[in-house]
């Protein structure tokens, strides 16, 4: 094919597009992949800070050696409410933490899981009206927390456990937690560790 001047034309199937529908379609290329990269990073922040706000207690370190203990039983508390809702051993729970419980965590967690059983079987039988499987599982592994150390950390002082578990409970659990926190463990404490 020849143009109107006389030079011949290309064949249609080597037609080069022009410079600017190259940066044309370039532009809109980009544009679209900004898009669905944008979107899937948003998708990706959502989820992250999700888990994030999840994992975030159970991940702190302690702040101080007189406030390790508060820090202690709050992360054990964490980390026995993950094993639980997410039906996984205690021991792949602590193995999966980015940063490793201080030793007083992990000994009352091991201690609790050692005793499930027992304990369950204690806060079950104080719980008037209540059933285990009822409870709220955070507050249930409150309470182990708490009758674990009553029963098996002699050293740790009856008022000073009641009086964590009950504002951990105040904290995390419903609006009754602190109530019915208050009430088993002192029904617990006369029976472990009787004044």
């Amino acid at each position: 094919m020849s143009s109107a001047d006389g030079t011949a034309e290309p064949p249609a199937s080597e037609v080069q597009p022009s410079e600017s529908q190259d940066s044309m379609a370039e532009a809109d290329a980009n544009l679209a992949s900004a898009e669905v990269s944008q979107s899937v990073i948003d998708s990706v922040l959502d989820a992250d800070s999700r888990v994030e706000q999840i994992q975030v207690v159970a991940a702190q370190p302690l702040r101080s050696v007189a406030g390790g203990r508060h820090e202690a039983r709050e992360r054990a508390v964490h980390l026995l409410y993950e094993s639980e809702i997410k039906s996984l051993p205690i021991q792949e729970v602590l193995d999966a933490q980015v940063l490793v419980p201080d030793s007083y965590t992990e000994r009352l967690v091991l201690r609790v899981e050692q005793h499930k059983l027992e304990l369950t079987e204690l806060i079950g039988r104080l719980a008037r009206g209540w059933s285990v499987e009822r409870m709220p599982t955070l507050d249930l592994a409150l309470l182990r927390v708490a009758c674990c150390e009553l029963a098996y950390f002699p050293e740790i002082p009856r008022g000073v456990v009641l009086s964590e578990a009950v504002a951990l409970a105040g904290h995390y659990g419903t609006d009754d937690s602190s109530k019915f926190v208050n009430g088993l463990l002192t029904a617990a404490a006369d029976e472990l560790r009787p004044a």
